[in-house]
């Protein structure tokens, strides 16, 4: 869906408030890590900075007028545990150590239909060599999705790195949930699946 412009906002702007608009290495505090990729306009995240004080959240979003719906919600509820990143998932790497995340949250990510762009799906093999890297060995992801072929697809790509628990195929309504999932729920389910890394033994 194309975001309205929002007269004003630009990167300086953004920059000048807090949010992360260079690609560069987070400075984080030694607390729990976690960071949704795609956060929209920011009411999942937030609300679990509102309740979860001592965990420290990320919110990576690649469009710079949602960033500043974030930001505003940031600024209203005075979440001092929640940063802000305008940027995109590839450069994860960049932004993050290795095995310094504990949860990674993809909600409703673009389902990219068409075979020729499934590569760009956040769940395909493109992404998940990156959350892989920054997850700590216990670490957890977890994806959330209201298109059931997309969900399909995401468990065959992630059943390849992640053990998967927990997978829902009519999710209950939450306190956590994105202003897309709230829309959506009144068409059709909501699909849900939580993975931990596999560890590999290697051969002796």
């Amino acid at each position: 869906m194309r975001q309205k412009r929002i007269k004003g906002v630009d990167e300086t702007l953004l920059s000048s408030r807090g949010v992360i608009v260079d690609v560069i290495k987070l400075t984080l505090p030694d607390t729990t890590i976690a960071i949704e990729i795609g956060s929209g306009k920011g009411d999942f995240i937030t609300n679990l900075a509102k309740d979860y004080p001592h965990t420290h959240f990320i919110a990576l979003e690649k469009n710079k007028y949602v960033c500043y719906r974030i930001l505003e919600k940031k600024e209203s509820m005075d979440l001092n545990n929640l940063t802000i990143v305008l940027g995109d998932a590839i450069d994860l790497e960049t932004y993050l150590g290795e095995k310094q995340v504990d949860q990674i949250y993809l909600n409703f990510s673009d389902p990219w239909p068409k075979k020729r762009h499934h590569k760009r799906r956040l769940t395909a093999n493109t992404f998940t060599p990156l959350y892989l890297k920054i997850l700590d060995a216990q670490g957890m992801l977890q994806f959330r999705t209201d298109h059931e072929v997309f969900f399909d697809d995401s468990i065959s790509y992630l059943e390849k790195s992640f053990e998967l628990y927990d997978i829902n195929r009519d999710l209950p309504v939450s306190l956590y949930m994105t202003e897309y999932e709230v829309k959506k729920r009144k068409i059709g389910p909501i699909y849900q699946l939580k993975g931990k890394k596999r560890h590999v033994t290697k051969a002796l």
